[in-house]
C-alpha cells in the first residue's frame, strides 16, 4: 500500500518540480539522485563484492537503460503539457498495458475473459476522458496522448524487467538505467533547454521525492516484487494508484476533480482490479529476456 501511495503521487511531485526546472533537466536530477541512492544501498548490502558486468550483458543493459530513459523523458514532457491529475491517471494505465503485453511475452501469463473485460473497462474510461477533452477543446490533449505512450513504454519495461530480474543482479539493472539516463538527459538538456533553473525548496523536495523515494526505494521494492510475482499479478498491488494520484493532485496541486476525471479513475481502477491475476507466487519464466543469454547471466544473479 505504501508503494502504491508513493507511486501514485509521483506525477504531482514532477508537476511541482516543473515549476522550477524544464522536464529533461528535472529528469537527470532525478536519475542522478536515484543512482546515488541505489549505489549506497548496493554498497551497504555488500552487493558490489565481485561486481562485474559481463560482455554479453552490455547490450541488454543498454537497451533497458534506453527504454527507461524514453519512459521517464516522455513522462516528464507529457506531465509538463497536462495536469498532474491527468498524468497520474494516464500513467497508471501501464498496469493494464502490462497485462496485455504479458500475454504475448510471458509464458503462462495469459489473457482470460476476466482480464479482457478489465482491459476494455479501463480503456473505455480513458476514451471517455479524451472525448470530454476533445469536446471542450482543451490544451492538454497533446500531454495526455504523450502520457498514454509513456504508460505503454513503462508496461514494456515492467515485462522486460520481470524476465531479467529472475537471472540478473538487480544492481546491474538499476544502475544501468540510472547511468544511461543521466548521461542522455544531461546531453539533451544542455542542447535543448536554455531556460534557467530556479533553485528552490520546492525543487529540492520534488527531486528528493523522485530520486530517493521513487527511483531509489520504490524501484528496489519493485524489483523484489517482480522476482516473486507475475507482472499481471502485481497489478493488484497497484489497484489504488490512480485514485491516490488524482486525490494527491487535487489536495496538493489544486487540480479540479471533474466528473469525467473521476469516472475515468474509477474505470481504470476497476480495470486494474479485473486484470489482476489471482495467482500469488511467481512461476516466472526461466527464459532470459531478448538479448540476455544464459552464459552471461549464470553468475550474475545474487
Amino acid at each position: 500500500m505504501l508503494v502504491s501511495i508513493l507511486w501514485g503521487a509521483n506525477p504531482v511531485a514532477i508537476k511541482l518540480g516543473l515549476e522550477d526546472a524544464p522536464p529533461i533537466r528535472l529528469a537527470w536530477m532525478r536519475f542522478l539522485v536515484g543512482g546515488v541512492v541505489i549505489g549506497l544501498w548496493a554498497w551497504a548490502t555488500g552487493r558490489f563484492a565481485g561486481f562485474r558486468v559481463e560482455r554479453s550483458e552490455w547490450r541488454p543493459l543498454v537497451f533497458l537503460g534506453l527504454l527507461f530513459t524514453l519512459q521517464i523523458g516522455s513522462m516528464n514532457i507529457g506531465t509538463s503539457l497536462t495536469s498532474a491529475a491527468h498524468s497520474a491517471l494516464l500513467l497508471n494505465l501501464y498496469a493494464v498495458h502490462t497485462v496485455v503485453l504479458a500475454h504475448f511475452l510471458i509464458p503462462g501469463d495469459r489473457l482470460t475473459l476476466r482480464k479482457i473485460a478489465g482491459v476494455l473497462i479501463a480503456y473505455a474510461g480513458i476514451v471517455l476522458l479524451f472525448a470530454h477533452q476533445i469536446g471542450r477543446g482543451t490544451s492538454t490533449l497533446l500531454g495526455d496522448a504523450i502520457m498514454v505512450g509513456s504508460a505503454f513504454v513503462l508496461a514494456e519495461r515492467t515485462v522486460y524487467l520481470a524476465r531479467a530480474v529472475q537471472r540478473y543482479d538487480p544492481v546491474k539493472l538499476l544502475l544501468s538505467q540510472a547511468l544511461i539516463g543521466t548521461a542522455i538527459f544531461v546531453a539533451v538538456s544542455l542542447a535543448l533547454e536554455p531556460a534557467a533553473t530556479r533553485w528552490t525548496g520546492r525543487l529540492a523536495a520534488s527531486v528528493a521525492y523522485q530520486g530517493v523515494l521513487i527511483a531509489g526505494f520504490n524501484f528496489v521494492v519493485n524489483l523484489w516484487l517482480l522476482r516473486r510475482y507475475r507482472p499481471s499479478a502485481l497489478a493488484a498491488f497497484f489497484l489504488t494508484q490512480p485514485i491516490f494520484g488524482v486525490i494527491a493532485a487535487a489536495l496538493v496541486g489544486g487540480d479540479p476533480l471533474t466528473l469525467d476525471l473521476l469516472l475515468a479513475s474509477v474505470a481504470v481502477a476497476i480495470g486494474i482490479g479485473l486484470t489482476s491475476s489471482s495467482e500469488g507466487a511467481s512461476t516466472a519464466p526461466s527464459e532470459p529476456p531478448p538479448g540476455f543469454d544464459c552464459a552471461g547471466g549464470a553468475g550474475a544473479r545474487t
